[in-house]
């Protein structure tokens, strides 16, 4: 459990100065940072504001406790000490969700903040821990390890910051709720920073019987994701070319470079795809380019062990916004006598693979890096239909940074529209017989007709039969040419 906590002193004095010139009465957050289970101490890094609501209502808001036994002239004392925080904990959970996204490894949302009276901090205890559990449960599934969070409370009367941890379990009261030593530093400046550039390749079964296999998409992905982090953890990793064998601190500077290597293991997907049922092989691979940030006293497995929960939480991320998009195309109302004409309108994400899926290509977001704190980046996902202008706007909003601090230019496209492509067909028919159509993920979501796809077999099948021909040819040429030349001998 974290003992202590440790604040960027250049971002909370800010944060703090920002606060105390709003004039605002209350005001609540993400703390971004990092918790060393190793050091048993936190590090913040940045606090961020969590946006107005869609109908343009502050998250957080103080609220007068009525209280009919009490004669209607109240002083200005009790007026303030009846006074709570009002919380919109699904708002706040909604934030922490989306910009869980954008940090990279090692970097995660510790906890909230809130900027508010002494007594209406008191009087809050309830709606502090729902805010608390809202957040860790949005985010958990980007970070399963999540077992403790923050609350840092600023208050300005009087003026002071106090920070208290709590362990996250089923149910959170004020009694989980522990007073630890907070105080400002230099925490930015120090972290070391790692890269690795990793390659996947998932093919996995698409059965064709049984009403237990009728997967969608999304089912198929997030069910090999979660084998796929299990294997990662196997993994054993290569720092700057030597092998990761200590739990010692990194004491070279500069950008560290890691290099995964997987044992050799039996292939379970592999003796799945020898089922009668298997109708087709759904093919789903790219490069994912990862980034990690580590302090300086923690030992490097440390480094490895958050570079593969980066890699884990960046494909769980592209598969939530393929989603999300997926949520917000499909349309209730759309609903139509024709089966065909009814499937046609479900996004692929949202459909149901089986040998009777029509072809479609679709184009995973690419991660790219977005200048952030002294030298570090967040990250961001840009769809195949969005520009650099759309990132610009998701951090003013989600990140709460300037417009000027902001430059185009500076964004690093780390992952080209080509590294996420699968360069095979989606669909790999098992059976000669079957007439699964190809599917792939490349580009926004086309569908294109059975006809064109075997049509497209069949050219190409008569293509290959012609160096089949010319092989032949050759060779009874061959054998007639040397049976001229042995009769005139």
């Amino acid at each position: 459990m974290v003992k202590a906590v440790v604040g960027e002193e250049s971002r909370l004095t800010v944060a703090e100065d920002r606060l105390s010139h709003s004039a605002i009465p209350a005001e609540v957050g993400l703390v971004i940072g990092k918790l060393s289970s190793v050091l048993d101490r936190g590090f913040v890094f940045d606090l961020i504001p969590t946006p107005r609501n869609d109908a343009g209502e502050p998250a957080c808001s103080v609220v007068e406790t009525r209280d009919d036994k009490r004669k209607p002239s109240k002083s200005k004392a009790q007026s303030s000490e009846s006074s709570s925080l009002s919380i919109d904990c699904d708002w706040v959970a909604e934030h922490a969700r989306q910009v869980s996204r954008m940090l990279l490894g090692g970097v995660k949302v510790v906890g909230i903040y809130v900027w508010a009276s002494e007594s209406a901090f008191k009087n809050s205890t309830m709606i502090l821990c729902q805010a608390i559990k809202g957040v860790s449960d949005a985010i958990r599934h980007l970070d399963p390890t999540l077992d403790e969070a923050l609350l840092i409370h600023i208050c300005y009367s009087p003026r002071r910051w106090n920070c208290r941890t709590c362990l996250l379990s089923s149910s959170i009261t004020s009694s989980s709720l522990r007073p630890c030593d907070f105080k400002l530093g230099r925490v930015l400046n120090s972290l070391q920073r790692f890269k690795c550039s990793y390659s996947f390749d998932f093919r996995l079964p698409i059965y064709s019987k049984g009403e237990s296999t009728r997967q969608t998409f999304t089912e198929i992905l997030r069910q090999e994701l979660s084998v796929h982090a299990k294997e990662l953890e196997s993994a054993n990793a290569m720092i700057d070319g030597d092998l990761v064998h200590n739990d010692e601190p990194c004491n070279t500077e500069g950008e560290h470079e890691i290099e995964l290597l997987f044992p050799f293991m039996k292939d379970s997907r592999a003796e799945a795809l020898a089922a009668k049922n298997v109708a087709g092989i759904l093919h789903f691979g790219g490069s994912i380019y990862s980034y990690a940030y580590l302090n300086v006293k923690e030992p490097v497995s440390q480094a490895v062990a958050d570079i593969k929960a980066d890699i884990t939480r960046s494909l769980q991320s592209r598969l939530e916004i393929i989603c999300d998009e997926a949520e917000q195309d499909l349309d209730p109302t759309d609903v139509g006598d024709n089966e065909e004409a009814e499937m046609s309108k479900i996004p692929i994400s949202k459909s149901i693979l089986n040998p009777s899926t029509k072809a479609c290509h679709l184009r995973l977001p690419r991660r790219v890096l977005v200048p952030w704190l002294a030298g570090t980046h967040i990250c961001d996902y840009l769809q195949p239909f969005e520009s650099l202008e759309v990132v610009k706007e998701r951090c003013m909003e989600l990140m709460s940074m300037e417009h000027s601090s902001l430059d185009a230019s500076k964004i690093s496209e780390v992952e080209t529209e080509m590294s996420l492509l699968v360069a095979e067909s989606m669909w790999d028919v098992i059976t000669p017989a079957s007439s699964v159509s190809s599917c792939r993920l490349e580009g926004n979501v086309e569908r294109k007709s059975r006809e064109d796809s075997s049509k497209r077999t069949g050219n190409a099948s008569n293509a290959s039969n012609v160096p089949i021909m010319v092989a032949i040819f050759v060779l009874l040429l061959s054998v007639i040419l040397g049976f001229m030349l042995y009769q005139r001998d």
